[in-house]
Protein backbone atom coordinates (compact mmCIF):
# COMPACT_ATOMS: atom_id res chain seq x y z
CA UNK A 1 0.00 0.00 0.00
CA UNK A 2 1.30 3.06 -1.11
CA UNK A 3 1.32 6.27 1.99
CA UNK A 4 0.35 9.62 0.97
CA UNK A 5 1.69 12.41 2.63
CA UNK A 6 -0.12 15.12 4.22
CA UNK A 7 -0.52 18.69 2.17
CA UNK A 8 2.17 21.01 3.26
CA UNK A 9 1.85 23.57 5.40
CA UNK A 10 3.21 27.01 4.28
CA UNK A 11 3.06 30.16 6.56
CA UNK A 12 5.17 33.42 6.38
CA UNK A 13 5.57 35.46 9.92
CA UNK A 14 6.94 39.52 9.74
CA UNK A 15 9.29 39.17 13.21
CA UNK A 16 12.60 40.17 13.71
CA UNK A 17 13.30 42.82 11.57
CA UNK A 18 12.55 40.20 8.48
CA UNK A 19 10.17 37.30 7.04
CA UNK A 20 10.71 33.43 8.15
CA UNK A 21 9.07 31.57 6.16
CA UNK A 22 7.74 27.73 7.46
CA UNK A 23 6.98 24.57 4.94
CA UNK A 24 6.36 22.14 6.97
CA UNK A 25 5.14 18.04 6.18
CA UNK A 26 3.31 16.75 8.96
CA UNK A 27 2.94 13.11 8.20
CA UNK A 28 0.93 11.18 6.05
CA UNK A 29 -2.09 12.16 4.30
CA UNK A 30 -4.81 10.69 6.72
CA UNK A 31 -3.28 11.54 9.42
CA UNK A 32 -5.69 14.49 10.95
CA UNK A 33 -3.85 14.26 14.44
CA UNK A 34 -0.28 14.64 12.79
CA UNK A 35 -1.83 17.63 11.13
CA UNK A 36 -2.85 19.35 14.07
CA UNK A 37 -0.22 18.78 16.62
CA UNK A 38 1.78 20.41 13.43
CA UNK A 39 -0.50 23.08 13.22
CA UNK A 40 -0.24 23.59 16.82
CA UNK A 41 3.45 23.23 17.23
CA UNK A 42 3.73 26.25 14.29
CA UNK A 43 2.02 28.15 16.43
CA UNK A 44 4.30 27.87 19.01
CA UNK A 45 7.20 28.28 16.48
CA UNK A 46 5.61 31.55 15.96
CA UNK A 47 4.86 33.00 19.15
CA UNK A 48 8.74 32.01 20.36
CA UNK A 49 10.09 34.12 17.66
CA UNK A 50 8.12 37.16 18.97
CA UNK A 51 9.32 36.18 22.31
CA UNK A 52 12.91 36.32 21.19
CA UNK A 53 12.29 39.43 19.63
CA UNK A 54 10.89 40.92 22.55
CA UNK A 55 13.76 40.22 24.70
CA UNK A 56 17.05 40.10 22.07
CA UNK A 57 16.01 43.19 20.07
CA UNK A 58 18.59 46.14 20.28
CA UNK A 59 15.98 48.54 18.54
CA UNK A 60 13.01 48.08 21.57
CA UNK A 61 14.60 50.05 24.72
CA UNK A 62 12.26 47.97 26.83
CA UNK A 63 14.14 44.21 25.80
CA UNK A 64 15.82 42.68 27.98
CA UNK A 65 19.26 43.25 25.86
CA UNK A 66 18.72 46.85 25.19
CA UNK A 67 18.59 47.09 29.06
CA UNK A 68 21.89 44.88 29.51
CA UNK A 69 23.49 47.48 26.56
CA UNK A 70 22.61 50.13 28.67
CA UNK A 71 23.75 49.01 31.94
CA UNK A 72 20.15 48.77 33.61
CA UNK A 73 21.00 45.27 34.27
CA UNK A 74 23.96 43.54 35.45
CA UNK A 75 24.86 40.03 34.00
CA UNK A 76 24.22 38.10 36.81
CA UNK A 77 20.30 39.73 36.13
CA UNK A 78 20.58 38.05 33.06
CA UNK A 79 17.33 35.54 32.55
CA UNK A 80 18.88 32.03 31.89
CA UNK A 81 17.79 32.25 28.12
CA UNK A 82 19.81 35.57 27.76
CA UNK A 83 22.69 33.74 29.29
CA UNK A 84 22.45 31.17 27.29
CA UNK A 85 23.15 33.38 23.89
CA UNK A 86 25.57 35.43 25.99
CA UNK A 87 27.55 32.08 26.40
CA UNK A 88 26.78 30.49 23.14
CA UNK A 89 28.33 34.63 21.52
CA UNK A 90 31.52 33.83 23.60
CA UNK A 91 32.19 30.19 22.42
CA UNK A 92 31.29 31.84 18.62
CA UNK A 93 33.42 34.31 19.22
CA UNK A 94 36.77 31.51 20.35
CA UNK A 95 35.99 29.48 17.69
CA UNK A 96 36.22 32.76 15.18
CA UNK A 97 39.30 33.80 16.50
CA UNK A 98 37.55 37.05 17.69
CA UNK A 99 36.23 37.84 13.82
CA UNK A 100 32.65 37.34 15.10
CA UNK A 101 32.41 39.85 18.26
CA UNK A 102 29.15 41.06 19.89
CA UNK A 103 30.73 42.90 22.75
CA UNK A 104 32.39 45.14 19.66
CA UNK A 105 29.46 46.19 18.28
CA UNK A 106 28.63 50.04 18.80
CA UNK A 107 26.17 50.41 21.50
CA UNK A 108 27.47 46.90 23.78
CA UNK A 109 26.99 43.70 23.09
CA UNK A 110 24.60 42.90 19.89
CA UNK A 111 24.10 38.92 19.70
CA UNK A 112 21.69 39.93 16.44
CA UNK A 113 24.73 37.83 14.42
CA UNK A 114 23.83 35.05 15.62
CA UNK A 115 20.48 34.89 17.55
CA UNK A 116 18.22 34.54 15.19
CA UNK A 117 19.66 31.74 13.77
CA UNK A 118 19.81 30.61 17.83
CA UNK A 119 16.01 31.26 17.29
CA UNK A 120 15.46 29.15 14.41
CA UNK A 121 17.16 25.93 16.07
CA UNK A 122 15.12 26.35 18.96
CA UNK A 123 12.07 26.77 16.99
CA UNK A 124 12.82 23.27 14.61
CA UNK A 125 13.15 21.73 18.16
CA UNK A 126 9.68 22.30 18.83
CA UNK A 127 8.57 20.55 15.71
CA UNK A 128 10.58 17.43 15.94
CA UNK A 129 8.94 17.65 19.38
CA UNK A 130 5.41 17.86 17.65
CA UNK A 131 6.43 14.69 15.24
CA UNK A 132 7.04 17.13 11.75
CA UNK A 133 8.82 14.69 9.89
CA UNK A 134 9.94 17.82 7.74
CA UNK A 135 10.29 20.98 7.71
CA UNK A 136 12.57 24.26 5.80
CA UNK A 137 12.27 27.15 8.18
CA UNK A 138 13.95 29.91 6.05
CA UNK A 139 14.87 33.18 8.74
CA UNK A 140 15.82 36.15 6.10
CA UNK A 141 17.76 33.79 4.20
CA UNK A 142 19.52 31.52 7.02
CA UNK A 143 17.72 28.04 6.61
CA UNK A 144 17.17 25.31 9.20
CA UNK A 145 16.26 21.91 7.80
CA UNK A 146 14.18 19.08 9.35
CA UNK A 147 14.09 15.50 8.01
CA UNK A 148 14.17 14.79 4.26
CA UNK A 149 12.36 17.15 1.42
CA UNK A 150 9.04 16.43 0.41
CA UNK A 151 9.68 13.37 -2.52
CA UNK A 152 12.45 12.47 -0.71
CA UNK A 153 15.81 12.59 -2.09
CA UNK A 154 18.66 15.89 -0.24
CA UNK A 155 17.76 19.20 0.45
CA UNK A 156 19.07 22.10 -2.12
CA UNK A 157 19.20 25.27 -1.12
CA UNK A 158 20.12 27.97 -3.55
CA UNK A 159 22.86 30.74 -2.80
CA UNK A 160 22.08 34.83 -4.08
CA UNK A 161 24.47 35.85 -6.06
CA UNK A 162 25.88 39.28 -4.03
CA UNK A 163 25.62 41.16 -7.73
CA UNK A 164 22.86 39.81 -9.71
CA UNK A 165 19.67 40.04 -7.32
CA UNK A 166 17.67 37.86 -9.20
CA UNK A 167 20.15 34.78 -9.86
CA UNK A 168 22.14 32.20 -7.82
CA UNK A 169 25.65 32.38 -7.34
CA UNK A 170 24.92 28.09 -6.67
CA UNK A 171 22.81 25.59 -5.59
CA UNK A 172 24.03 23.58 -2.38
CA UNK A 173 23.07 20.41 -0.73
CA UNK A 174 22.33 20.91 2.78
CA UNK A 175 21.09 18.62 5.62
CA UNK A 176 20.55 20.94 8.98
CA UNK A 177 21.96 24.75 8.32
CA UNK A 178 23.06 27.05 5.44
CA UNK A 179 23.53 30.79 6.63
CA UNK A 180 24.86 33.45 4.02
CA UNK A 181 26.02 36.82 5.19
CA UNK A 182 27.28 39.57 2.92
CA UNK A 183 28.05 43.58 2.20
CA UNK A 184 25.38 43.20 -0.66
CA UNK A 185 22.33 43.67 1.80
CA UNK A 186 22.23 45.23 5.32
CA UNK A 187 25.89 46.41 4.96
CA UNK A 188 25.49 48.69 8.34
CA UNK A 189 25.51 44.82 10.45
CA UNK A 190 28.82 43.98 9.69
CA UNK A 191 31.28 45.49 12.05
CA UNK A 192 34.55 44.58 11.86
CA UNK A 193 36.48 43.80 15.40
CA UNK A 194 39.84 43.59 13.84
CA UNK A 195 39.65 47.43 12.59
CA UNK A 196 38.41 49.02 9.34
CA UNK A 197 41.03 47.82 7.17
CA UNK A 198 40.07 44.74 6.73
CA UNK A 199 36.19 45.10 6.56
CA UNK A 200 34.57 43.71 3.52
CA UNK A 201 36.53 41.36 2.21
CA UNK A 202 33.84 38.70 1.25
CA UNK A 203 31.22 39.59 -1.50
CA UNK A 204 29.11 37.05 -0.02
CA UNK A 205 29.93 34.15 2.64
CA UNK A 206 27.98 31.03 3.69
CA UNK A 207 28.49 28.30 6.34
CA UNK A 208 26.98 25.12 6.56
CA UNK A 209 26.91 23.17 9.56
CA UNK A 210 24.81 21.15 12.57
CA UNK A 211 23.63 24.40 14.68
CA UNK A 212 22.55 27.45 12.41
CA UNK A 213 23.17 29.71 15.31
CA UNK A 214 26.59 28.91 14.83
CA UNK A 215 26.53 28.73 11.25
CA UNK A 216 24.98 32.22 11.68
CA UNK A 217 27.84 33.59 14.02
CA UNK A 218 30.93 31.96 11.53
CA UNK A 219 28.84 33.18 8.23
CA UNK A 220 29.02 36.22 9.58
CA UNK A 221 32.29 36.40 10.72
CA UNK A 222 33.40 35.16 7.25
CA UNK A 223 32.07 37.93 5.58
CA UNK A 224 34.43 40.26 7.79
CA UNK A 225 37.36 38.23 8.01
CA UNK A 226 37.73 36.35 4.88
CA UNK A 227 40.57 34.00 4.65
CA UNK A 228 41.55 33.52 8.26
CA UNK A 229 37.92 32.61 9.15
CA UNK A 230 37.86 30.67 5.76
CA UNK A 231 40.84 28.19 7.12
CA UNK A 232 39.40 28.29 10.59
CA UNK A 233 35.90 27.13 9.19
CA UNK A 234 37.82 24.34 7.03
CA UNK A 235 39.03 22.66 10.37
CA UNK A 236 36.22 22.72 12.03
CA UNK A 237 34.55 19.45 12.42
CA UNK A 238 30.85 19.72 11.00
CA UNK A 239 31.12 23.04 9.52
CA UNK A 240 31.85 24.01 5.66
CA UNK A 241 32.04 27.55 4.04
CA UNK A 242 31.23 29.12 0.29
CA UNK A 243 33.17 31.96 0.32
CA UNK A 244 33.05 34.75 -2.87
CA UNK A 245 35.75 36.79 -2.59
CA UNK A 246 35.04 40.73 -3.55
CA UNK A 247 37.09 40.11 -6.76
CA UNK A 248 34.78 37.61 -7.50
CA UNK A 249 36.84 34.21 -7.45
CA UNK A 250 35.29 31.48 -5.14
CA UNK A 251 36.66 29.22 -2.68
CA UNK A 252 34.60 25.86 -1.21
CA UNK A 253 36.02 23.79 1.97
CA UNK A 254 35.53 20.26 1.90
CA UNK A 255 31.90 19.21 3.15
CA UNK A 256 30.14 21.96 0.49
CA UNK A 257 28.48 19.92 -2.19
CA UNK A 258 27.22 21.15 -5.14
CA UNK A 259 23.75 20.18 -6.67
Amino acid sequence: MTTVAAPAIVHVEHVMGTAVSFHLLPGEADDVEAAAQARAALKRAVALLHHVDEVFSTWKPESEVSRFRAGLLAETELSSEVRDVVELCGRAKALSDGWFDPWAMPGGFDPTGLVKGWAVDRVCDELRRAGVVSAMVNGGGDVALLGDPPGGGRWRVGIRHPWREEALACVLHAEQAVATSGCYERSAHLVDPKGPASAKRAASATVTGTSLAMADALATALAVGGEPVFRLVAALDGFAAYWIHADGTEFATDGIEFA
